[in-house]
């Protein structure tokens, strides 16, 4: 019985050659992961402001219906007005009878928004917590600015400003309004 001698015919990988492609292997695999994690993060602040555009012009729209003021303000719990400026543990908007901002039990709940997705924090401008539309739909008092921050940090930091008549555009970011917003992401 003959035996071939294959030790002049070898194939396959060296160890040299088999650690070289793995560590391509894995820098590629850190570059897609950090865009796919980047991807996710501006996906869910693309959604946290299409839901607080959403809130801003269906209450706004109510207040103009009704032909009475409709406050929109945050809350942790769904029921009661937050006293901070901190809106991602969710937002509530009501009819407000009475010239406070705070919801008394006897109204309703119109808009309820539940707390926004992980890692993503959305603030007001420290003195505007509660966003009230007049009857006449524009909103009551000055120019209130929502700042986003996500995952991505600060770099990443989005600013808007809501007009009196309730519309909502896009402004650079003020850098108190993004270190609030970016803090303990």
């Amino acid at each position: 019985m003959r035996f071939k001698d294959f030790s002049h015919n070898q194939s396959g990988l060296s160890t040299l050659e088999l650690l070289c492609v793995v560590a391509i292997v894995a820098v590629i695999a850190a570059f897609a992961s950090r865009g796919a994690t980047a991807a996710l993060h501006a996906a869910r602040s693309n959604s946290a402001l299409s839901d607080l555009l959403a809130s801003l012009t269906r209450a706004r729209s109510l207040a103009a219906n009704a032909e009475e003021d409709i406050v929109l303000c945050p809350s942790a719990d769904g029921e009661t007005c937050s006293s901070g400026y901190h809106w991602e543990y969710g937002w509530i908007a009501f009819p407000s009878k009475h010239a406070g901002s705070d919801r008394l039990p006897d109204e309703p709940i119109l808009i309820r928004q539940m707390a926004l997705q992980r890692s993503v924090h959305l603030i007001t401008t420290r003195g505007r917590t509660r966003v009230r539309f007049q009857a006449n739909g524009s909103n009551a008092g000055s120019n209130a600015t929502f700042t986003i921050c996500d995952g991505r940090g600060p770099r990443s930091a989005t600013a808007y400003a809501m007009s009196n008549p309730g519309n909502l555009r896009s402004i650079p970011p003020d850098p108190e309004n993004v270190a609030n917003a970016c803090a303990n992401l």
